[in-house]
This record gives C-alpha cells, structure tokens and sequence, in this order.
C-alpha cells in the first residue's frame, strides 16, 4: 500500500471536486491537518472513513487503496491486491499500537515497584502490594511485546523474568534490612511480644530487640519459627 500515490490521488480527486482540506476535515469530522497528512503521504485515513471519503470523492475503496481511476479490467485484479494490503496495514498498525501498550505497560510497572520502594516506609506492607502489583503489570508489558511467539515460549521468558525480578527485589530487600536496619518488606508474619518485634520471611528471620528508644539492633538468620516464650527471652 503506497501512502504516497494514495496521498496523491486524494489531493486530485479533492481538487477535481472543488473542496478545499478545509471543507473536506469538516465533512469527514477531522482536523485540516490530518486531510494534509493524508494527501502528504504522512499516514492514512482511519478505516471507517474509507467509505464517506469515497462518497465525497465520488470514487470507489478500490480505487482509493490503489490509488488512481480503475477501468473494468483493471477492477478485479486490484480489488483481490487491495485486500490483502489493507490487512497487512491493518496488521501493522495493530502490532505498532501493541508495541506502544506494551512499551508503557513496562515503563509504569518498573515505575510503580520503584515508587512503592522509595515512597512507602518498609513497616508498612503497601510496600510491598505496590511492588508485587508493579512487577505484574510489567509482566503484562513484556508478555504483551511477545505476542508473535508461541504460547510456550511467552510463558517460559515471562517466568523467568518473574522470577529474577522477584529475586531482585528480595535480595534488594535484604540488603537493605542488613545495611540500614529496617524492616523487611516482604515478610510473611509479624509478631510483637514484649520488646522483640519478630519478622518471618522465606528465606530469612528479623528479630528487632527494642530496650529504649534508643537502643535497638537486628538479627537476621533462618530458623524455626520461635514459640512466644523465645521471643521474650531473646532480646535478654
């Protein structure tokens, strides 16, 4: 489909009518600019204005998809050719308008997890809803820039992208546990008794002893999950 030729064959017909782009935009419900992006080559009607274009131009979709005044002979074999390049537009311009969502999809998850991060204290677990559901939505985006190949292997790459992204934010987690004692935010319990907050998470356990305000410190390891009576016996 030559946008150019077709382009060309717009601004003719439209002269030959005596309608200016003006006067056309308006009978079409569209901007000036979008006829003179037609006629310029810079893009194409949408589909649902073939048809009332053709009427004002008082030519056929045939005609207007191959760009010129078709005899009968001619009629047929266009007609057969045109088909088949306005669904290969049409392809195109669906996998472009994909790439765009996708694009954004991936750009506002990585967004979402970063600001969940950096917004919400590590206390608090819309921390971590935020971050799960960012990482979901880029999910989405990727699984969505992947649409040409097959299920299996969407399924495959989504999942192991899941998995390190997770990974990342959970080693990113600990490290900032270990570094700047904080609460993790992925945990799965709290527990509060006494002076010793307790935080259970997959891999590891948090033990934040607090005597005063000012003396408090963090232990991470990995056990069993203690009974009450050690937790109150473990900031001791």
């Amino acid at each position: 489909m030559n946008q150019e030729h077709i382009g060309k064959f717009i601004a003719e017909c439209r002269k030959r009518k005596k309608i200016t782009q003006s006067e056309l935009a308006e009978k079409l419900g569209v901007t000036d600019r979008s006829v003179s992006n037609w006629e310029n080559g810079k893009n194409m009607p949408d589909l649902s204005l073939f048809k009332p274009l053709c009427n004002i131009l008082d030519i056929t979709i045939n005609e207007l998809l191959s760009g010129e005044k078709l005899s009968k002979d001619e009629y047929q074999e266009k007609f057969e050719e045109n088909i088949v390049n306005t669904i290969n537009y049409s392809t195109k311009k669906i996998s472009k308008y994909n790439k765009v969502i996708s694009l954004f999809l991936i750009i506002f998850g990585l967004f979402i997890s970063i600001s969940a991060i950096m917004i919400f204290p590590s206390e608090s677990s819309w921390s971590s809803i935020y971050s799960v559901f960012g990482v979901l939505v880029f999910m989405v985006g990727i699984s969505k820039m992947m649409k040409l190949f097959k299920w299996y292997i969407r399924l495959a790459f989504v999942s192991i992208v899941f998995i390190l992204t997770m990974g990342l934010l959970l080693f990113t987690d600990y490290i900032n546990v270990k570094t700047n004692d904080e609460a993790p935010m992925f945990r799965t319990t709290t527990t509060t008794t006494g002076n010793v907050i307790y935080y259970d998470t997959l891999f590891y356990d948090v033990y934040r002893c607090n005597f005063d305000e000012d003396d408090e410190y963090w232990v991470i390891e990995k056990n069993s999950k203690p009974t009450i009576n050690e937790l109150i016996n473990y900031c001791e």
